[in-house]
Order: structure tokens, then sequence, then C-alpha cells
């Protein structure tokens, strides 16, 4: 049976894949793809969170110092830099769905060995890979689900990861950690949480075997009977089987024409990518290092109003519901909303509720509406990043540069809560909110200099990753894209 011609090869062989794509539309593929995906980054999320749920245990059983115990959480960031630059090198060589599963590969490793651990460099060793698959696992996440969908879902699916890990995953990390610790109490429950890890992450490993490479890549590749095949794949709704009487959505290039797009990732710094690059770069320190700074100081902060540390422990988890809220508008927002209106709305209402909280939270429950409101900001604009990230690329280089941009942010909230600690010290609640605050304003400044992305293909002539204009032409994206004005 011969196969189904559905687009003319006279087309532009980029706008053939953007109308594939956008044909297909989401399908129960698209739909198992991002379940393997949000079940990994839920389980990286738990493993993020895993040193402050421990860190009691271990300074009561193993008498270690805050600053060793601190050590951890800074060897565990440090490391996911490193591993989303790593992976992001790799995956624009060698491929999206290698790094995805060497990335929770070296997670599952990690978690088994702070579990078996018997001394701290042990455990040091054990957190140093997981922190480098932590890295890499987001970052390669987010750009697969973009370049797995068309311009008018991508928005909703990439955000979806921060449903997942950033809301989700952070609400429900503390109430993991209690689970376990109830089920195995004494000195070794410590172990029990690290290794409960490490059984979902290797089942979910296991099956994410089926999930094939993106179309984006193969094609930029020049594997265009590939990419053809992962079409199929997605248009039928079935992962791991072949789809009989295949279409073919993607013509061959003219005999001779046929090549690679070279991967040069100084790109990334270099021309038209650099301005974007700077100004997100800036942004993404801003707002992670706002992140994480709460959330590693927030129960000191919580205690040294007079609550005891259990209720600390429940604030943070309330608060962190407004954190679930933002990721789910985000990822709302993605489908409906212009990027960079989003991220300068949210970043002047973080800036206005940073304030509140810092000068105007006297009452229990103006501190947990102050504190639930700010996680919800920072949900929204850290989630809405990730959509936009991978969107500011052009594929040969798009894995890389989300990588580095992610990074930024995972440096600075590796040395943020160090600056923020030494603020809240010596000038209060107040002082440390001031300082998020004036971050914020930061993010929003820094904005002005980067493109709009929304509705935009993210390969080709009219994509922000191949020198179209930075300018702020939502209207004109979304006419471009062929996308309704309300999409």
């Amino acid at each position: 049976m011969g196969a189904e011609v559905v687009v003319s090869s006279s087309e532009p062989r980029l706008q053939q894949l953007e109308k594939a794509l956008d044909d297909i539309g989401v399908t129960p593929s698209h739909k198992k793809i991002l379940a393997l995906i949000l079940f990994g980054v839920l389980f990286d999320v738990f493993e993020q969170n895993a040193v402050g749920l421990v860190g009691p245990l271990l300074r009561e059983y193993w008498g270690l110092s805050g600053a060793q115990i601190g050590f951890l959480n800074t060897l565990t960031f440090g490391a996911a830099a490193i591993g989303r630059l790593g992976s992001g090198y790799i995956a624009d060589r060698y491929g999206r769905r290698t790094m995805l599963s060497i990335n929770l590969m070296l997670f599952t490793l990690g978690a088994l060995i702070c579990a078996l651990a018997t001394n701290y460099t042990m455990l040091a060793a054990g957190r140093f890979i997981v922190g480098f698959g932590l890295g890499g696992e987001i970052s390669i996440a987010v750009t697969m689900l973009a370049e797995f969908c068309s311009s008018r879902f991508r928005g909703v699916a990439v955000g979806a990861i921060n449903v997942a890990g950033g809301g989700l995953g952070n609400m429900l990390a503390p109430a993991f950690g209690l689970a376990v610790f109830a089920f195995f109490p004494g000195p070794d429950s410590w172990r029990w949480l690290f290794g409960c890890l490490v059984l979902p992450a290797f089942f979910v490993l296991l099956y994410r075997r089926f999930i094939p490479e993106t179309p984006r890549f193969l094609f930029s590749k020049g594997r265009v009977e590939e990419a053809n095949r992962v079409l199929n794949i997605l248009a039928s709704g079935k992962l791991g089987k072949r789809a009989g009487g295949e279409k073919r959505y993607l013509s061959e290039a003219p005999e001779g024409a046929h090549h690679a797009e070279k991967v040069r990732l100084r790109e990334v710094f270099v021309g038209p990518l650099a301005r974007r690059t700077v100004a997100v770069g800036i942004a993404v320190c801003m707002t992670y290092g706002a992140q994480i700074s709460v959330l590693t100081l927030m129960p000191t902060i919580l205690m040294a109003q007079g609550y005891t540390l259990s209720k600390s422990f429940v604030f943070t988890i309330v608060m962190q519901s407004g954190s679930l809220l933002g990721a789910i508008t985000a990822s709302y927002f993605g489908f409906r909303f212009p990027r960079k209106r989003v991220l300068t709305i949210g970043a002047i209402a973080a800036c206005v509720i940073g304030l509140c909280f810092g000068f105007l939270s006297k009452s229990q429950p103006l501190i947990l509406a102050f504190g639930a409101a700010f996680q919800f900001c920072v949900l929204l604009l850290n989630t809405s990043i990730w959509i936009y990230a991978p969107e500011l690329y052009p594929t040969r280089v798009r894995a890389f540069g989300t990588a580095f941009i992610l990074a930024l942010g995972t440096l600075a909230g590796a040395a943020m809560p160090l600056i923020a600690g030494r603020v809240f010290d010596q000038y209060g609640i107040g002082g440390m909110f001031g300082m998020m605050a004036a971050m914020y304003a930061v993010f929003a400044i820094a904005l002005t200099f980067a493109p709009e992305t929304f509705g935009k293909p993210i390969d080709g002539p009219d994509a922000p990753g191949e020198g179209a204009s930075d300018a702020n032409t939502p209207a004109a994206a979304r006419t471009a894209a062929g996308a309704s004005p309300a999409a």
C-alpha cells in the first residue's frame, strides 16, 4: 500500500512540520507522553525537597551542623546547574529522548546512594548525582513538550510541568515526608524517605522507553523518515506501536540538499539570540532567587514570629496551595495570553504582595493570605518562564539555550538564600521582602528587552529564534500562526 501524501512537497519544509503538528492536535499519545514526563518531574521535586525534610533528623542522629546540611542543598543546586548545561549540550547533539532517560537514571542512582550512605561524604556524593539528574530532567522535559506540541497547545503542555513540580510537588513534599516518617520511625527514617523515591522513579524510567524522539529534533537533523514515523505515532494515539498506512507529513529534501542543521552553541550568546539570553537570564535569576529564598527561610521566619516548628510546617503547606494555583493559572494563561503581558503583570503583583507580606503581616490570617498570594505570583512567573524559554531559540540550540537560562536560575537559587538570610538577620522580615520586591522590579524591567513569542511557530523565518523582530506584536504573531485572537 502506497504512502499517502498529505502536504505538497513544494511547501516550505518547516511549514510542513508546523502544519502537521497543527493538524494532529492533541491525541492520547500526547497525553501519555505528558503523564510519563510529569510523574518523573513530581518525584524530582520530592527529591529536591528531601534535604529540608531530613535535615532535622540528620542533625539529631548524625550530629550534622546547620552549615553541613546547608551545603548538601547548595551542592544539589550547583550540580543541577551543571546537569542542565550538560544535558542541554548533549540533547542538542544526540537527542532529547536519550538525555531524558539518562537524567532519570542518574536521579534514581543518586537517591539509592543517599539511602545507603554510611557517612557524610557518601551522602554528599549521592546528592551531587541527584542534582545533576534533577537539573537535566527539568530542562529536557520543558524542551521536549515544547517540541511535541503545536504553537496552540505548547503553552498548556509546558505549563503542566510546573503544575506537577513547583505546584503539586512542593505542596505534597512535606506531606510525603510526614507520611514516610510515620510509617518508618526511628533513626533510619531518613533513609526510607530516599529509598521510597527510588522504586516509583524506576517504574517511570521503565515506561519512558515508549516516548519517541521529538519530530522537530529529527527534522532538524535531516532524519525526515523518522520524523514522519513519530508524527504518525502522535496521530495514532498509540505509543510504542507502528501505525498502519503511514502518512507522509513531511517531504524529503531534494537530493543533495538534505543535511542536518549544525549545532553552534555560541549562537545563544551572540547576535539576535544574545539579547534574549541576557534579558530572560536576568529575569529568571530574580524569580528563582526569590522563590528558593522564601522556601528555605519561611519556617525560620515563622518561628521568629513565635510559631512552633510543627505549626510553621503546616503554615508552609497552606501557603504552597498558592503555588499550585499559580502553576495551573500559568498553564491556562499560556493558552490565552501573550507571554510578556503575563510575566510583567505577575512581576508587578509580586512586588506589591511582597511588600504587603513584609510590612502588613501582623496576624495569622494575613500571614497565610499574603504568603499564599506571594507563592501564587512566584509559580505563575516561574511556570510562564518555563513556557517562554524554549520558544526563544531554534531547534538546533533550543535544549542548550533553555538549559542555560534555567541553569542561571538554579545558581541564583543556590546563592540567594545566603544573601536573603543575612538581610533577614539584619533588617527583619520587612527588609527581606523589600529585597524580594526590588528583585521583581528588576524582573519586569529586564523583560522589556525580550521578544514576544505567543502564537508564533518556534522554527522558520517567522520564529523568534530565527531573528524575527523582538517587538511585542502578539496579534501579528497569532495571525501568522493561524490562531484565533482568543487563542
